[in-house]
Parts: C-alpha cells; sequence; structure tokens
C-alpha cells in the first residue's frame, strides 16, 4: 500500500487502484462447467415448478396490477420527457456528462493523480474493499449511483403529474434501480465473482436448488426465504408465555394469560394485534415478550389470536371484525373477571379497528374501555407512505376481483408488498445470500415470524384499503361501522399514542397528524427505531430512546425539536400512565375464572394455521 499522498513532479499523487485479479482467475475450467451445467439443470426444474400451476390454472396472473401499473405510471414519465426533443436533448447530456465524470476520475486514478472527489456514500451493498480497489467494479458503482439519482431526478422534474402518479413513478423507479443494482449479479458484484470462481460455480448449484424449492414452498410463487424455518415452531421456541384460550368463535380466540404476581391491576388489559401478522410478535419469546412483561406488571392480560382465514370468511368485514373480535372479547374478559371496565392496546391496523371500534362504541353509548393504546397506528392516512402506491381504484378493481374469487388474499402478496417498502433491505441481500451465493439464511427469530403469513379476508381487506388508504373515511366522519356513521371526535378517553421514527408502515408524521382527530387528551410518544423494534424493546435491553412532548400541535419536526429525549424503551413509560389512570389492585385471576373453562392451553390453535 502506499501513502496516501506523495510529490511526483509537482502533482499530488494519490492511491490508484490495487486490484488483486488472481482470486478473479478461473483455476479448474472442468469443474466450472460441470457445476454451470448443474445450476442450469436445477434452473429448468425452479422454471418448471413456477410454469405447473399457470398451466393447470391453478395460478392466474391477471393479479398482476403492480406490474400493469408500473409500465403505466412510468409511460407518462417517459412520455412528458420524450414529448420535447430540447427536454430530451438536456436530460440525456446532463447523464452523460455524469458518466464522462466518472470516466475522468477513473482514469485519473489509474495514473495515480488526485480528481475531484466523488460524493460519499454509506451502503451495505458496497461494503466489500474491490468495489473501490478494482477499477471494473469501481466504475460499475460509480455509474449506477449516478444513474439511480439521474432518474430518481428525472421524476422529480417531470410536470403535469398529480401527486400519486409521481409518489408511484418514485417509488416504481427505486423499485428498479433496487432490483439492477450491480450487487445482484455474479459478473458485477466482486464479492460474488470470488465466490464461484473459488468454488467453481458450487454456489450457483446449491442457489439454484434453494430457488427451486423456494418456489415449491410458494406453490408456484417465490417465497423468499429470510430465516431458517426449520429452527423454530410456535409453542416450543417462541409464545410461550403460560396462558389459557378460553374462548373462540369463527374469527378469533381469546387467550387469558395466567398472573405471576400475587395481586393485578383491578382493570384487565385486552390487546388487539393486526390480523395481517400473528399476535406472538409480542410475545416472540420471554426475554421481548410484551406480554410476559405486562403480566409481571401485574396486568390481567387477554389477547385477540385472529383466525387465518379462508374462503369460508370471504364476508367478514370491519364490522364483524369490530363485533365478533374486540366486542366478543369484552364480553369474555366480563365472564372471566366480572369486570366492565377494560384498558385496551391496538397495535397497527389492530390499532385501527379498536379506534374505530371506540367510536362506535361512543356512538352507542358502549364506555367499558376506559383507555387506548395505540402501537404505531394510523387513523388518518394523508401522509401514509410508499404502501399508498398500491391503493388506487383501478389497482383495487383487480385485487377486489381476485379476491372475489378466492374469497380471500394470500398472506404472501402482503409480505410481498411490504418487503417491497425496504427493498434492498428486505428483498435483495436474501436473494443474493440465497441464490447466488447458495448460503441459508441464519436463524432469526423475528424473521420467522415475518414470513408466517396471514391471509385476509376478503370483506375484510377490501374495506380497510378503501376506507383507510383510499379515502381516509375515518377521520373524515364519513367510516360506516355497524350501521352508523362514526367518528373519531366521539372518543373521549385517554389515549396514548405511540409512533416509531423509523416506520416504513405507519411513519411517525402519520401517527403524529392523526393524534389530533381524537376527542379526547391524546398522550404522543416517539420511539426510537422502526414499526417492530420500536414496539418490542424490552427495558432491560437498554436500547434506543423515546420522546415525550406534550399535546401534537403544529407540524411533526417542530414537535420532535422540541421534545424530552428519554433514554432506553417506553414501557416503563407507558406502565405509569395506566397506573395514573387507574392504579387499583385486586387479588390475581386464573384464566377463565369460574365461568369460563380453558379449551386449550395457549397460544392456542387458530395461530398455528399456516397460510
Amino acid at each position: 500500500m502506499t501513502d496516501s499522498k506523495q510529490e511526483n513532479g509537482g502533482k499530488t499523487k494519490t492511491p490508484g487502484f490495487e486490484p488483486n485479479l488472481d482470486p478473479y482467475l478461473l483455476k479448474d475450467p472442468e469443474a466450472m462447467a460441470m457445476n454451470i451445467a448443474r445450476a442450469l439443470e436445477n434452473l429448468g426444474k425452479a422454471a418448471s415448478v413456477w410454469l405447473a400451476p399457470r398451466k393447470s390454472g391453478e395460478i392466474n396472473d391477471r393479479l398482476a396490477a403492480p406490474m400493469t401499473d408500473m409500465v403505466k405510471t412510468l409511460s407518462k414519465v417517459t412520455e412528458y420527457w420524450m414529448s420535447d426533443p430540447r427536454r430530451t436533448f438536456e436530460a440525456q447530456t446532463q447523464l452523460m456528462s455524469s458518466y464522462f465524470g466518472v470516466w475522468m476520475r477513473s482514469m485519473q486514478r489509474l495514473q495515480g493523480e488526485a480528481g475531484e472527489p466523488e460524493p460519499e456514500r454509506k451502503d451495505k451493498r458496497f461494503s466489500d474493499a474491490d468495489w473501490q480497489k478494482n477499477p471494473f467494479f469501481d466504475f460499475l458503482r460509480q455509474v449506477y449511483f449516478i444513474t439511480a439519482d439521474w432518474a430518481e431526478k428525472i421524476v422529480a422534474q417531470t410536470e403535469g403529474l398529480d401527486e400519486h402518479t409521481r409518489h408511484k413513478a418514485s417509488f416504481y423507479v427505486k423499485q428498479i434501480t433496487a432490483a439492477l443494482s450491480p450487487s445482484n449479479f455474479v459478473a458485477t458484484n466482486p464479492q460474488l465473482y470470488r465466490e464461484t470462481i473459488a468454488t467453481s460455480g458450487e454456489n450457483l448449484v446449491r442457489g439454484m436448488k434453494m430457488l427451486a424449492e423456494d418456489i415449491a414452498a410458494g406453490r408456484g410463487d417465490l417465497k423468499l426465504r429470510q430465516t431458517d424455518m426449520t429452527k423454530f415452531a410456535v409453542g416450543r421456541d417462541m409464545a410461550l408465555t403460560p396462558g389459557k384460550v378460553i374462548a373462540q368463535n369463527d374469527i378469533c380466540q381469546i387467550i387469558q394469560y395466567e398472573s405471576s404476581t400475587d395481586t393485578v391491576l383491578r382493570r384487565p388489559l385486552l390487546i388487539c394485534p393486526p390480523w395481517i401478522n400473528k399476535f406472538y410478535i409480542l410475545d416472540l419469546n420471554p426475554q421481548k415478550s410484551f406480554i410476559k412483561w405486562c403480566v409481571d406488571q401485574g396486568h390481567t392480560v387477554f389477547v385477540i389470536s385472529w383466525v387465518n382465514p379462508d374462503a369460508r370468511h370471504a364476508g367478514k368485514d370491519w364490522t364483524a371484525y369490530a363485533r365478533e373480535g374486540i366486542d366478543f372479547a369484552l364480553e369474555t374478559i366480563e365472564k372471566a373477571t366480572d369486570e366492565k371496565d377494560v384498558n385496551s392496546v391496538g397495535y397497527c391496523v389492530g390499532g385501527t379497528l379498536l379506534a374505530a371500534t371506540l367510536a362506535l362504541h361512543a356512538k352507542e353509548k358502549n364506555k367499558r374501555i376506559k383507555t387506548a393504546t395505540l402501537f404505531t397506528t394510523q387513523v388518518d392516512f394523508t401522509h401514509a407512505g410508499d404502501l399508498k402506491v398500491f391503493v388506487d381504484e383501478e389497482q383495487l378493481e383487480a385485487l377486489e376481483a381476485h379476491m372475489q374469487a378466492t374469497g380471500y388474499l394470500d398472506g404472501s402478496k402482503m409480505a410481498t408488498a411490504f418487503n417491497m417498502l425496504r427493498a434492498s433491505e428486505l428483498i435483495w441481500p436474501y436473494f443474493v445470500n440465497n441464490y447466488l451465493k447458495g448460503e441459508m439464511p441464519m436463524p432469526f427469530d423475528l424473521l420467522f415470524w415475518n414470513a408466517d403469513s396471514t391471509r385476509m379476508a376478503a370483506a375484510n381487506h377490501a374495506f380497510y384499503l378503501r376506507n383507510c388508504y383510499l379515502r381516509n373515511a375515518l377521520t373524515a366522519g364519513e367510516m360506516m361501522l355497524g350501521g352508523k356513521t362514526v367518528s373519531l371526535k366521539d372518543v373521549k378517553i385517554p389515549v396514548y399514542n405511540l409512533a416509531t421514527r423509523e416506520d416504513h408502515i405507519a411513519p411517525a408524521n402519520s401517527v403524529f397528524v392523526g393524534s389530533r382527530f381524537f376527542g379526547g387528551k391524546v398522550d404522543f410518544v416517539l420511539a426510537g427505531s422502526g414499526h417492530i423494534a420500536g414496539v418490542v424493546n424490552p427495558p432491560d435491553k437498554k436500547k434506543y430512546q423515546f420522546w415525550t412532548g406534550g399535546p401534537t400541535r403544529g407540524d411533526y419536526d417542530t414537535w420532535l425539536a422540541k421534545a424530552e429525549e428519554n433514554p432506553g424503551s417506553w414501557w416503563p413509560h407507558w406502565h405509569a400512565w395506566i397506573e395514573a389512570k387507574d392504579a387499583k389492585r385486586v387479588p390475581a385471576r386464573k384464566p377463565g375464572g369460574t365461568a369460563l373453562n380453558a379449551i386449550e392451553e395457549a397460544p392456542g390453535s387458530y395461530v398455528m394455521e399456516r397460510a
């Protein structure tokens, strides 16, 4: 390695490229040829597995709305730039000028001269040293960044687009640039190239075998594995907090957890989780379990475990989930504890349902729920983020037609949409690791839970998308539940509204704005990290932080600038908030009390159903 700078003929010199070419030289052509043939054979098997259900009619790819919509959206951008030759020329000139700058910097580095420094970027995809040491890969890296930036700028500068179309175009361009990154291909990724040479292509043999297995696991669609699914089992490694299923109906089971303290808070705690994922994210393991922690603080915890719906549940809409879910749980709690007053928690879309149900309760003079805690919950969808890309009239009509044929939406479709929100972290690294490196992903309980997807009942999901993402009906005072038009202004009970700072599903600003629509006092709290890690943050881990700052007046950034930062988990802060509303305690309760017999042990059978 040379010194960082040296004088030579009056010119300042910097280190040039220092590639080690030996790892890139093919040493066993015969073995490579054999393994490439085996890899192609496995790829053929993958193609056969993909084609079979399409030939039989089991899979109908008419639900390709995102791809169709992407082409249609980006064609509007292309039309704007191609309609004026001067605009076209300017855009091309800008790109070619940037490419020329990369070429000049590369030539200067080859000669050991200090050229204009390139902008510093931190990107995990390009962490291998040869992305900068090797001139070929360094050139690819710089060209990729320039092209991606140029494409995003083209969308931003396109005139005449409505806000929704511009949002979609920007999102789709990011998806394309993430997919076309040179880090995703063997020939253009130095680490993959070296791995392929070192193993004579054995990595591709393993990778294509895994690809065929994952398409088979998805019954014709790719089910991208993000963890080793064989290392975990619900009820064995996770969802371990002791409890009983004490009631059930067509759409849910009600679990009551066993007390671990001599006395408990008088008000039981009802948790309404999202049905888009399974409830045990709040009971992942004893060290991370919010449910267990609540039990240990003296809460009598009840949890709704939603059914994994099939065609029988096609007509179950939001009113059904409110009546047969939340109201059924309240009736069960009263039977088990003789208590009418309840504290409630809703997570994500479970929180949105809870908020809407509270508005319905207010219309009906039902005052059983005394406090509401909302985890990363949107009630207003004005700033709902990139998920709004998938929701417009045309796309919804295609989705509803698909769901009408089956009675539900397969969980893999929602999982793919969520993964697309962070494709560079949740899709392509696993694609590279699994199918190009041929490596099994590491066991990780959170990713096991993430892959344990659920189906969505057709009526429920259509109601959610139309009334929340498309019409924003809840905060507009236009949502109909139980035959009544409901309004959040009627919800006067105290609300603890938790957002997370890096949330890509329920953006913090969206949760912040939603706080204003309730009729009572709302305590807005912002936690560090994202949609899951910001919520599931046990105090003993001493991770992240949370912010408190009074009423949600003004805009989110102004509130955050003035908010007080507190170290560690928000859990104790929330528990103190609950106790401030009612700290009265009673003797510990047994699951079901004297009125209800246990149906089965927690976590119950509904959560075991795989999509």
